[in-house]
C-alpha cells in the first residue's frame, strides 16, 4: 500500500493488518461524523445563561427569510383586500359594524374559505372580486402552511423538549439528537396543543362576548376552523370581529397543519419500518455483488453504507451517479482521491 494518501484508490481491498484496521476505524469515525445534524462548533442558540444549543441551518436558518416573505405577502394581501372591499362596502350586504373592520373581516373570511354568509357580495363587481380573492387567498394559505407555520412551531421545539425532560440533566447534544429523531412528533403535539387552546379560547370568547350558549359557541368554533361556515352562528359584534380577524386565520392554519403533521407521522412510521427491515435482514451473496460498486470482489464501508441507503429509499442510483460525476470532475489527476491540488486546479479551470 502506498504511503502517500493522494495516490491511494477510492476503495481499497480489505487487508488484515494493524494499519488497515486503524485506517478502517478512522474512516468509520469520519462516516459517523458525516451527518446532516449540525456539528457542535456551529453558532449556538442561547437558551439560558448556562446552556446553549447549536443551530441546524436546515431547521432554523433557512426559515427566517421565508417567514418574512410570507408575512409581507400576507400583509399586502390583507391591505389590498381591506382597501378594495372598503371602497365597495355599499355593494356588500349583511350584518355590519365598523366600515374598515368589516372590510378586513370579509377579506379574512373569504381568504380562509369560512364564508359565514353574514356579509355577502351584492353586485356583479363584488362577486367577481370575491372570486379573485378566494382563489388567491387559498394559494396564500398554502404558502403560509408550508413556511410560516413551520417556523412558528419550530421556534418552540427546544422549549418543549426541555419541559419534557425537566427533571433530567439534558445537554445540548441530547436535545439536538431528540429534536432530529422525533421532530415531526413534537411538531404534531405542539400544533395539537395550540389548536386545543384556540378552540377553548374561541368558545369562551363566543360565550362571553357574542352571548352564545356553550354548545352553540363550540359548534361555531368547529364550523369555523374547519372552514365549514354554516353561517347560522358567527361573529356579529365589533369586538367579536376584531377577535375573529386574528383567531380565524390562526385557527384554520393550525387545523390544516395538524392534519399535515398527522399524515407526515404516518409516512415517517412506514419509513422507519422499512429502515428496520433493511437493517435486520440477512445479507446475501446477491446483496454483496450489488453493493460492490468498483467490482473488486469486496465491499468497503463506503460501498456498504451507499447500498443500505439505497435499500432504505433515502438515495437513488441517479443521486449516486450525479455525485460520482461531480467527484470525477474534481479528481483532476484521476488518482481516485481528492486533494487540495485537485480542488485548486478544478477552481482555476
Amino acid at each position: 500500500m502506498a504511503s502517500d494518501d493522494t495516490n491511494e484508490p477510492l476503495l481499497l481491498r480489505s487487508q488484515d493488518t494493524v494499519a488497515q484496521k486503524a485506517k478502517g476505524r478512522l474512516n468509520q469515525r469520519r462516516l459517523l461524523r458525516s451527518r446532516s445534524a449540525p456539528h457542535t462548533d456551529h453558532a449556538p442558540l442561547v437558551i439560558n445563561d448556562k446552556e446553549s444549543i447549536p443551530l441546524s441551518e436546515t431547521i432554523f436558518g433557512n426559515l427566517h427569510p421565508s417567514f418574512k416573505k410570507v408575512a409581507i405577502i400576507l400583509m399586502v394581501y390583507l391591505g389590498v383586500g381591506t382597501l378594495i372591499f372598503y371602497l365597495v362596502r355599499n355593494q356588500i350586504k349583511g350584518m355590519k359594524t365598523e366600515r374598515f373592520l368589516d372590510a378586513l373581516y370579509f377579506t379574512i373570511v373569504t381568504m380562509t374559505t369560512v364564508g359565514y354568509g353574514d356579509l355577502v357580495p351584492n353586485s356583479d363587481l363584488t362577486k367577481l372580486l370575491a372570486c379573485a380573492f378566494v382563489f388567491s387567498g387559498m394559494a396564500l394559505m398554502g404558502l403560509i402552511l408550508s413556511k410560516a407555520a413551520d417556523y412558528l412551531v419550530e421556534k418552540q421545539e427546544v422549549l418543549l423538549i426541555k419541559a419534557m425532560h425537566m427533571r433530567q440533566k439534558v445537554g445540548p447534544s441530547e436535545i439536538l439528537k431528540e429534536l432530529e429523531i422525533n421532530k415531526t412528533r413534537y411538531k404534531f403535539f405542539l400544533v395539537f396543543l395550540l389548536l386545543l387552546i384556540l378552540v377553548i379560547v374561541g368558545t369562551i370568547f363566543l360565550v362571553n362576548v357574542e352571548k352564545l350558549e356553550v354548545i352553540d359557541a363550540f359548534y361555531c368554533v368547529c364550523s369555523t376552523i374547519t372552514t365549514l361556515g354554516y353561517g347560522d352562528k358567527s361573529f356579529s359584534t365589533q369586538a367579536g370581529r376584531i377577535f375573529a380577524v386574528f383567531w380565524i386565520l390562526t385557527g384554520t392554519i393550525c387545523l390544516a397543519q395538524f392534519f399535515l403533521y398527522m399524515a407526515e407521522l404516518n409516512t415517517e412510521s412506514r419509513q422507519k419500518a422499512l429502515v428496520n427491515w433493511v437493517l435486520t435482514r440477512k445479507m446475501t451473496n446477491y446483496d454483496l455483488e450489488a453493493a460492490d460498486l468498483d467490482e473488486d470482489g469486496t465491499v468497503g464501508a463506503a460501498e456498504f453504507v451507499i447500498y443500505k441507503l439505497k435499500e432504505m429509499g433515502k438515495i437513488s442510483q441517479e443521486d449516486i451517479t450525479l455525485v460520482m460525476k461531480e467527484f470525477e470532475e474534481l479528481d483532476i489527476d484521476q488518482s481516485g482521491t481528492l486533494s487540495v491540488s485537485d480542488i485548486t486546479l478544478a477552481q482555476s479551470s
